[in-house]
């Protein structure tokens, strides 16, 4: 089958649930929280939920459970993708994967190194599926997430979900 014919079979309607892993930010505050709201929105995609956790190891995995028996779609985690100490959400989620879709942070960090140059490298963006959902770690920066969303998550999600499925 081609990309094309692929593509007719994309999932349609889609329920995204969004997780902002931040110990500084609040609803107030944080710009990427609503740019990801309004970029799904605009796509006639429906937010099933949002979340704002901090940066704990539990209560990261524990919402990702939550979220995936809830029958989220694609679910977001923006922030603590990095290196340092306080950055966990990666090592939270990552053993979790039923499949990690490696090319997700390889495409994310050469488009990033476009806009940022070297300073790509120390992003852990990350994606992969566990029971059917399709599950994105992607930087908290507002930067970032318009370009992990714009060039790759809203791009690929019903074909990603219609393969995840099959």
């Amino acid at each position: 089958m081609s990309l094309e014919e692929h593509r007719k079979h994309a999932v349609r309607e889609i329920k995204f649930s969004l997780v902002i892993t931040t110990d500084s930010r609040d609803e107030n505050s944080d710009i990427s929280g609503r740019m990801m709201k309004d970029m799904i929105e605009d796509r006639g995609y429906t937010i099933l939920s949002t979340y704002f956790i901090k940066n704990d190891f539990d209560e990261i995995q524990r919402i990702l459970q939550d979220l995936i028996r809830e029958k989220a779609d694609i679910i977001i985690f923006s922030g603590g993708t990095g290196i340092s100490s306080r950055d966990v959400t990666v090592d939270a989620i990552k053993p979790l994967f039923d499949k990690e879709l490696y090319g997700f942070g390889e495409l994310f960090r050469y488009l990033s190194m476009k806009e940022i140059g070297s300073s790509a490298l120390l992003s852990r963006a990350c994606a992969g599926v566990k029971d059917n959902s399709i599950i994105f770690c992607i930087p908290g920066s507002p930067n970032a997430v318009k370009l992990a969303m714009e060039e790759l998550i809203l791009k690929e999600a019903g074909h990603l979900l219609y393969e995840a499925r099959k």
